[in-house]
């Protein structure tokens, strides 16, 4: 379980986090969503007691991170954008110093290692070198030593970061198994990541949180969430858009005459409750015929985009 209550963080004049607040539960993964210099990886380093907040606090497991960083250490498992590998060690060695370095006893060390080897899909390789190893690997080697001690939370920063996509999908693979049982905080900039693995969402943008939930609920607080693109057939545009009134009141409405009797229209419901029987209704009421009909609602990256440049719109 992982509390974050109004952080805050500065480097001299420059405030990095502003008054992050927000919580994570056993068996979720969250994805830590936001553009480059957001503020993602500088919340990640006070979470994992690398850095300490200006204001406000961080607790795991109800331990605080300013007042007790060995006791939260132990109880995470981090891998950084930057995965610090000995290339000239087998992936086998590495895992054991990983091991001594996390005060594993002895006695237990080779089963520890063992265990991380085959979650992570590395036991071909464990006898290898390091260096001739692929990045894929590579980074399978750094989600091992991040799992060696079997903590309950994992904090994972842009662990995908140049992957081809054949390694994105087994290191995603990899992710949401380990999210079964484990709470995961990923951070990445990458949009279909955070669909593909993670069961709640967090988008930060300039230091401040702009949404949190589920990509469904951060849809539903906003205005435009379902849209609906028709094509009619039967009435000109400006007749079309006279009946259209009858059926309510709407964001954004596009509509233009294709041809002389086909006309295409795209509307925003907003918070109408329009479903699709009400616009089938509404269209044979009017006389007209539905060539096509296609209801759309916001993708996570609508709702990325359309946080990220108004909250920089009302700050600049």
């Amino acid at each position: 379980m992982i509390e974050v209550h109004g952080l805050s963080k500065r480097y001299g004049d420059v405030e990095a986090v502003k008054d992050v607040s927000f919580s994570v539960g056993p068996d979720q993964v969250l994805g830590f969503l936001g553009p480059n210099g957001a503020g993602k990886t500088t919340v990640m380093k006070v979470l994992t007691g690398y850095h300490f907040p200006t204001d406000g606090e961080a607790k795991v497991d109800g331990i605080s991170v300013q007042d007790h960083p060995v006791e939260v250490k132990k109880r995470i498992g981090y891998l950084p954008e930057s995965v610090p590998l000995y290339g000239d060690l087998t992936p086998a060695e590495y895992l054991g110093f990983a091991a001594s370095s996390r005060l594993i006893p002895k006695n237990e060390r080779k089963s520890a290692v063992s265990r991380a080897l085959e979650s992570c899909g590395l036991e071909e390789a464990a006898g290898r070198p390091i260096e001739t190893l692929s990045k894929g690997y590579k980074q399978r080697v750094g989600l091992a030593q991040a799992i060696i001690h079997d903590p309950p939370i994992l904090i994972l920063d842009e662990p995908t970061s140049g992957l081809d996509p054949n390694q994105i999908i087994e290191i995603r693979s990899l992710i949401k198994g380990l999210g079964r049982s484990k709470t995961v905080i990923l951070s990445t900039h990458i949009l279909q990541e955070v669909e593909a693995v993670c069961s709640q969402v967090l988008i930060i943008n300039e230091g401040r949180i702009a949404a949190q939930g589920t990509p469904e609920e951060i849809a539903r607080t906003m205005k435009g969430e379902i849209s609906w693109d028709l094509v009619l057939k039967g009435k000109s545009a400006a007749e079309t858009g006279e009946l259209f009134t009858r059926l309510g009141n709407f964001g954004q409405v596009n509509l233009f005459d294709r041809d002389d009797m086909t006309v295409s229209l795209s509307f925003s419901a907003g918070e109408e409750n329009i479903d699709g029987e009400a616009v089938f209704d509404w269209a044979v009421a009017g006389g007209l015929k539905i060539l096509s009909m296609n209801q759309k609602r916001l993708s996570l990256e609508d709702i990325f985009v359309k946080l990220t440049k108004e909250d920089t719109g009302e700050e600049s």
